[in-house]
C-alpha cells in the first residue's frame, strides 16, 4: 500500500478517566470527525486516525481509516509516527492530534494540500515554534530525525535536520484556535460558524459558556479594560491591540514552558503576588487592574511547583473547585470563582487563539 498524495494521520489517545477529562475525550472525537471531513473534501487522499480507543470513531466516514495502537505498548510519538510513514507508504503526510486546529475547514486544509503537492521539499505549519498541524514532503525525510519527544517541535525538527524549507500558513482564529481544555470547548460553544457536531459536544461545559458571556461585552467596551496573563505572544498581543475595543492590560511570562531546557526554573510576577497576599486579596487586586480577568493558570502553578492532575486542571478551568484535589490549586480557583469581576482561567490556547475566536464572538453577536 502506498499513498502518493497527501494523507492526514490524525492521533488520539490518553485521554484520561475523570469525567472532566470524558467530557474532553468525546469533544475531540467530534473535532476529528469534523477535520476529517474538511481534509477530505479540500483534496486530501485519505485521512489516518491512530487511536487506542478505534470504538470512539464508528460508524467510520468513507475515506478514513483506523490504525489502533499495539495493546500494552508504551506510546512514543516519533516511533509511532515512523511505523505509520512505513506502512501505509505516506509520501506527503500531515499529522495532528485530534483536538486540534478544529476549526480549520476546507479552505484552509487546502492550502495544506497545495504545498504538499509542491515539487519542491518543504514542510507547512501553522506555528513553526509550537505547531498544532504539520504535513511536509517527501515523507522520508522523518527518517532523518532521531529524537522528537513532543509532537509540537516536528518544524524545528524538519528544518534542522531534514533540511526541509518552511511555509507558515497565515496566522488565524482558524489556524490560531486549538482544543485542549474545557475553556477552549466552552469557547468553541460560542464561535461562530461552528458545525452541529462540535457545538453540541460543547453542551456539559455550558456553565463555563454563560461565564464568558460575562467577559464578551469588555471586549467591545472602549471605556474597559481587559487583564491577560500567562504565555501570551506577539501575535495574541497584536490582535488584540487591533480587534478589541477595549484597552489590555498584559502580563506576558514563561513563554516557551513547555519546552524549556531542563532544570528551568519558571518565575511569574503574578505568581509572586500570590505568595504574598494570598488568593482572595490576588483576586481583589486583578479586580482593580482590569473589567475581567483571563489567566493561563499553567504559569502559575509552574510557579508554585505544583503539578495537578489533567483533571484536576480541567476542574479549576470549569470553576467546579470542590472537585480539585490539589489544595494550592483548589485555593485559588475558588478565589477566581468569588472575584469582584469575571475570571476566566485555562492553558496556553485561551491566551492564544482562544482570546482570538471568543473576541470573534464577541463582536459576531454584539
Amino acid at each position: 500500500m502506498g499513498y502518493a498524495q497527501p494523507v492526514l494521520v490524525i492521533f488520539h489517545g490518553g485521554t484520561g478517566e475523570g469525567p472532566a477529562e470524558r467530557v474532553m475525550a468525546r469533544a475531540r472525537v467530534a473535532a476529528a470527525r469534523n477535520s476529517a471531513e474538511a481534509a477530505l473534501a479540500a483534496g486530501f487522499e485519505a485521512v489516518i486516525i491512530a487511536t487506542d480507543d478505534p470504538g470512539a470513531f464508528a460508524p467510520l466516514p468513507a475515506g478514513v481509516l483506523i490504525d489502533e495502537d499495539r495493546p500494552g505498548e508504551r506510546f512514543a510519538y516519533r516511533e509511532r509516527l515512523a511505523r505509520l510513514i512505513e506502512r501505509y507508504g505516506l509520501e506527503r503526510p500531515a499529522v495532528m492530534g485530534s483536538g486540534s486546529v478544529p476549526l480549520l475547514g476546507t479552505d484552509e486544509f487546502a492550502l495544506v494540500v497545495e504545498q504538499l503537492q509542491a515539487r519542491d521539499a518543504r514542510f507547512v505549519t501553522n506555528n513553526f515554534f509550537s505547531a498544532d498541524l504539520t504535513g511536509w514532503t517527501p515523507g522520508s525525510a522523518f527518517a532523518a530525525i532521531r529524537e522528537l519527544p513532543r509532537d509540537n517541535l516536528l518544524p524545528r525538527m524538519l528544518r534542522d535536520e531534514a533540511g526541509l524549507a518552511p511555509v507558515i500558513l497565515p496566522r488565524t482564529t482558524a489556524t490560531q484556535f486549538d482544543l485542549d481544555t474545557p475553556t477552549d470547548l466552552a469557547i468553541l460553544g460560542l464561535a461562530p460558524g461552528v458545525p452541529p457536531g462540535l457545538r453540541a459536544a460543547a453542551e456539559p461545559v455550558r456553565a463555563l459558556t454563560e461565564r464568558l458571556r460575562s467577559v464578551m461585552p469588555v471586549l467591545c467596551d472602549r471605556a474597559a479594560e481587559l487583564v491577560v496573563a500567562g504565555r501570551v505572544g506577539s501575535q495574541a498581543w497584536q490582535y488584540l491591540e487591533r480587534e478589541t475595543a477595549c484597552r489590555v492590560r498584559l502580563f506576558s511570562e514563561e513563554r516557551g514552558l513547555a519546552t524549556a531546557p531542563e532544570g528551568h526554573r519558571p518565575r511569574s510576577a503574578l505568581g509572586f503576588l500570590l505568595e504574598e497576599v494570598g488568593a482572595e486579596r490576588f483576586f481583589q487586586r486583578m479586580a482593580e487592574l482590569g473589567d475581567a480577568v483571563i489567566i493561563d493558570t499553567r504559569v502559575i502553578e509552574a510557579h508554585l511547583g505544583i503539578a495537578p492532575s489533567r483533571e484536576d486542571r480541567f476542574q479549576s478551568d470549569l470553576g467546579a473547585w470542590e472537585l480539585v484535589e490539589e489544595p494550592e490549586l483548589r485555593r485559588f480557583t475558588k478565589a477566581a470563582l468569588e472575584a469582584p469581576v469575571p475570571v476566566i482561567l485555562g492553558g496556553h490556547s485561551l491566551v492564544s487563539g482562544g482570546l482570538m475566536a471568543l473576541n470573534d464572538a464577541a463582536w459576531e453577536g454584539r
